[in-house]
């Protein structure tokens, strides 16, 4: 085949269409090739070839330690989803030899015909204030048919550890957050109190709970939407995925729902065109599709995940700031997920209040 150039850094087309060809995926010239945008780490691409589709994914340019383990572990989970009722994009091949580019993993998965919240909304989205109500919703239900997916069922019975799994956040991400002192210029964490809310969580802690498939970063911006309506046609970016609480996934979408000017990497086109639902209204939702299922969980104490969710995603967006003071990251994403960090800890310090 003739000589491909890629616009996407971190990634050799030539190489993948070798690859694809010793894995008899399509044949001929890889043509039609545009950089996919959104988050901040990993890297995406989409071509097509041999009349097919297909989108890219690898981990971000610098990779860290993690990284491939990360991407595989995406793989994984979206492997486990195939045949369930999960909205997600249909892994179509992975390379697991870093070799192919460069030292970095990839996987090849099926394009959604969809678009993401947080980078704009069609007209039939931005024109409708029903539509864009019932898209919270949506997203909500996508959470609670998530938790009902029986892990073990479906072949992820070792993919995480749930003993222990709510004792462990707290530790682990005060672990975090110190780590991140090593990091030349960075001045410290100035994002809320830290010791109060930690110990907060400590204190109420909920005692049972059962395991489940949870998403770990499940928000507005992490999904794609149908073009005709409010619908989830996929729910996206599988890296922290694991077996814990599925009700921090509920939590998560909280605690990043309609968080004011710290919106945009949480959805914020669909934030700031407002008529959006309420907490009280995704609650129900998730409950309503949860009920007498294996998401049917006791909401009761949501409050607590949901604090528990500013607590780890304000210590990981934070993780970048710190990266950011170091000469490792964008400065202006470093400000800015800075921001949302103190937004985040400030949203469960309301709480904690209240």
């Amino acid at each position: 085949m003739s000589a491909v150039t890629s616009p996407v850094e971190g990634v050799d087309l030539a190489a993948v269409a070798r690859w694809m060809d010793g894995a008899g995926i399509g044949s001929g010239p890889i043509a039609d090739i545009v950089a996919i945008s959104g988050g901040t780490q990993n890297v995406m691409v989409r071509f097509t070839r041999d009349g097919a589709g297909y989108v890219l994914r690898r981990g971000p340019l610098r990779l860290r330690p993690a990284s491939n383990k990360v991407i595989t572990r995406e793989t994984r989970a979206l492997r486990a989803m195939a045949g369930t009722d999960v909205p997600h994009p249909r892994l179509i091949a992975a390379c697991e030899d870093p070799g192919v580019l460069g030292d970095a993993v990839f996987y090849l998965m099926e394009p959604i015909d969809g678009f993401c919240a947080g980078q704009g909304l069609p007209e039939l989205h931005a024109n409708g204030a029903g539509v864009r109500h019932q898209m919270g919703l949506e997203l909500a239900r996508a959470a609670a048919t998530l938790a009902a997916v029986d892990h073990v069922a479906v072949g992820l019975a070792d993919y995480g550890r749930p003993d222990s799994f709510l004792e462990r956040q707290v530790p682990r991400w005060r672990s975090e957050l110190a780590s991140f002192d090593a990091l030349d210029g960075y001045p410290g964490p100035a994002i809320g109190d830290v010791d109060g809310v930690a110990g907060w969580l400590d204190e109420y802690r909920p005692v049972t709970w059962t395991p489940g498939i949870l998403h770990g970063d499940l928000h507005a911006s992490n999904v794609m939407f149908s073009r005709a309506g409010p619908e989830v046609v996929a729910v996206v970016d599988w890296e922290m995925s694991t077996i814990g609480d599925p009700l921090l996934d509920l939590g998560w979408l909280l605690a990043t729902w309609d968080l004011g000017d710290a919106s945009r990497d949480f959805g914020g086109c669909l934030m700031e065109a407002g008529d959006i639902a309420t907490h009280q209204e995704l609650i129900a939702a998730y409950a309503e599709t949860a009920k007498g299922g294996r998401a049917d969980r006791d909401l009761s104490r949501i409050d607590w995940y949901i604090v528990l969710a500013c607590f780890k995603a304000g210590i990981i967006l934070e993780g970048t700031h710190a990266r950011a003071c170091a000469g490792l990251a964008p400065v202006e994403t470093g400000d800015r997920l800075h921001h949302a960090a103190v937004r985040l800890f400030e949203r469960a310090q309301h709480i904690i209040n209240a």
